[in-house]
């Protein structure tokens, strides 16, 4: 256990050091909210350094978070500066490799924003080398981190609210921009159980299919998923990033990302199901949360609660309902096929 652990960011773009400018003010409590500011709350992490290929970035997140210095080479920074935990806050293409060289020069910890990757051969090689090396790794779909949502959680593994039957998303987006964070939280509250097969409707040309490697970040349109604990996941165009888990006695679900929760259960002369009061919760940053868990994770040598195989199962998840547009609607059995099929141009 160790009463300090040194961090460094790889990436000082929007995520890694600049969103909490944008969302400041905002109903939804997410503060802090970027990486080097969730570091900066957390006492046990210190930021020792930055790095980004562009200097003007790396001078402005270091200058901003009291960064004491700043790289334009990860690897040169992780050699040098031996981090305990580090930061992925670039674009996709990269993570694999980043994920590689830091598990391979020592690193324990990575929080790596999303999404994954943009391949599932990308995400089995971060899958392989994480276990191998014992990396504690979360990937930054901080709703799982949530308290709200972890109350939702805890209200339908209780069984206050009977049976689980189905969860709704009510979202959309690109498939790696957006979608990812659907397809982890229908994961989360269906249980992390694993997958049998998913179908879906995608937005794409299917002639951008023919080098098996999409040229945009396509969006999704419908999804469903077989969870194999025999939960239906179902994701329809929604505009509010909204979730419902339908139980056999009750409902509960999220409103507003997040800015309210709804319960309600059976009961009456009649077995309606009427509104009930959610409980209390503490509101938290989903950023800090995941912080705390790769650092507890690491003190005692668990397991996070965003772990690389949980990761590996919402994108492929997410790359499995691509390939099911790809197939005509097919159902796409997990683990899929066609594991190089890439995503976006990075």
């Amino acid at each position: 256990m160790s009463d300090q652990y040194r961090v460094c960011i790889v990436g000082c773009g929007r995520m890694g050091g600049t969103i909490d400018e944008e969302v400041k003010g905002s109903k939804h409590r997410s503060l802090p909210y970027s990486h080097a500011a969730g570091y900066t709350a957390y006492p046990q992490t210190t930021v020792v350094a930055a790095a980004d290929v562009f200097e003007e970035k790396a001078q402005y997140v270091c200058s901003k978070w009291n960064i004491p210095k700043y790289y334009l080479d990860y690897r040169e920074m992780i050699e040098k500066e031996k981090p305990e935990i580090i930061s992925i806050a670039t674009r996709p293409g990269n993570h694999a490799e980043i994920t590689g060289f830091a598990a391979e020069h020592g690193v324990k910890g990575i929080y790596c924003d999303k999404p994954l990757c943009a391949s599932m051969e990308e995400a089995d090689t971060m899958y392989d080398v994480c276990v191998r090396h014992n990396v504690k790794f979360n990937l930054g779909t901080q709703r799982r981190f949530s308290p709200g949502y972890l109350k939702m959680r805890e209200i339908i593994e209780s069984g206050e609210i009977g049976d689980r039957r189905s969860v709704i998303a009510y979202s959309g987006g690109s498939a790696l921009w957006g979608y990812t964070h659907a397809a982890d939280m229908l994961l989360f509250l269906a249980g992390d159980s694993d997958v049998d097969y998913v179908q879906g409707d995608v937005d794409v040309d299917d002639n951008d299919f023919e080098d098996n490697r999409t040229e945009s970040d396509p969006p999704i349109v419908m999804g469903y998923i077989q969870f194999r604990n025999g939960t239906r996941g179902i994701s329809i165009p929604g505009s509010a990033y909204e979730f419902e888990v339908d139980c056999s006695d009750g409902i509960v679900r999220s409103l507003n990302n997040g800015l309210g929760f709804q319960l309600r259960k059976r009961h009456g002369q009649f077995n309606e199901i009427l509104d009930t009061d959610f409980p209390d919760y503490e509101h938290k940053s989903g950023t800090v949360g995941c912080i705390a868990d790769i650092v507890e994770a690491i003190d005692i040598d668990r397991e996070t609660e965003g772990n690389i195989r949980l990761a590996r199962i919402s994108t492929e998840i997410t790359l499995g309902i691509v390939d099911s547009q790809r197939q005509k609607g097919a159902r796409v059995y997990i683990p899929m096929g066609n594991r190089s099929l890439y995503l976006g141009r990075w």
